[in-house]
């Protein structure tokens, strides 16, 4: 994982007035804790943040810079942002005791309470405009490959976004040995390959080096703009895609999605701030919110591990399958 480089520092005023011009709510809720340093800071000196994989490291680095420097605001301790190269770099590094807080995909959640025997622990998760806590996802192929179903791929290449995916790797593996494909290279698909991340695996399809790829995504909205958010809907944004370029042939049932998780063993009081903090952040610093949420959330509410028992099975039965290969 690299570190980032330290930005300059922002003040809270300079960044809620560039984030709303609206009056700031009285609702505890709208506000962001008090800012001072905490008695946790003598086991937290350095507050580090691990920002998954599967969308380049410049980007990642500079949506969340104004976040970075509103944390260090607010608790008066530094922060660092350690971007990593794949979904595995932050599993590793809370595994190691190098970071205490990330938003992480379910399945990568659920790797790393197995492989820590539970050292983490979700604490929030992101809520949609319509309550919802889930999203789907998609299999997407060119438009001008000429396949419209699961069945077309028969013998063609699939490119997986990360092994510890759900949206791009376990979820439709699992929905595909229901329905009678097995997902394994060589059986069904001709070959398969990890791509790198889920922006990865679009380019790759879109260049030809696979035929099809999974992404993660809202599933609502207009197909076009790639949905109100997902994979798609940020390359959309970024001028990365033109989802005429690309068909969806399947989608999948709903998805939990990734929880903010940190290292079990840290102070309640630290838990209880990071929760504050980030449940008031929509409302408080909707610029600050948008910029690492992207898309159509409209905040975050409280989670816990048994929301997430179901990607810790199949964790598990993934691990069974490759013993008995």
């Amino acid at each position: 994982m690299s570190a980032s480089a330290d930005a300059r520092p922002i003040s809270r005023r300079a960044l809620l007035a560039a984030a709303t011009t609206a009056p700031f709510a009285a609702a505890a809720a709208d506000r962001l804790p008090e800012p001072g340093r905490r008695t946790w800071a003598s086991e937290v000196p350095v507050l580090r943040i691990g920002l998954l994989g599967g969308e380049n490291e410049a980007d990642r680095l500079g949506r969340y810079g104004a976040y970075r420097a509103l944390l260090e605001e607010t608790f008066e301790i530094p922060v660092r942002l350690f971007a990593a190269a794949d979904y595995a770099g932050v599993g590793q590094a809370f595994a190691a005791g190098q970071i205490e807080l990330s938003t992480m995909s379910p399945a990568a959640y659920a790797a790393v309470w197995l492989d820590t025997h539970g050292a983490v622990e979700p604490i929030l998760v992101t809520q949609e405009a319509d309550g919802s806590t889930s999203y789907i996802a998609a299999m997407y192929v060119r438009a001008d490959s000429g396949i419209t179903d699961i069945a077309g791929l028969r013998g063609k290449a699939m490119a997986w976004a990360d092994p510890n995916s759900a949206s791009g790797y376990l979820i439709p593996r699992a929905e595909l040995r229901a329905a009678g494909y097995d997902p394994e290279a060589g059986r069904f698909f001709s070959r398969t390959g990890f791509a790198g991340g889920h922006e990865q695996a679009v380019v790759a399809v879109l260049q030809r080096q696979y035929d099809a790829g999974v992404a993660w995504v809202s599933g609502i909205g207009d197909p076009l703009q790639g949905f109100t958010r997902g994979v798609l809907h940020t390359m959309v944004e970024k001028g990365m895609l033109d989802m005429r370029d690309l068909r969806i042939i399947w989608k999948s049932r709903p998805i939990q999605s990734g929880p903010i998780v940190v290292r079990s063993a840290l102070p309640r009081s630290f838990k209880d701030d990071m929760i504050a903090f980030h449940m008031a952040l929509p409302k408080a610093a909707p610029a600050v919110h948008q910029a690492i949420e992207r898309g159509s959330a409209i905040g975050w509410v409280p989670t816990r591990h048994e929301d997430y028992a179901v990607f810790v099975e199949m964790r598990q039965a993934e691990a069974a399958a490759r013993r008995a290969r």
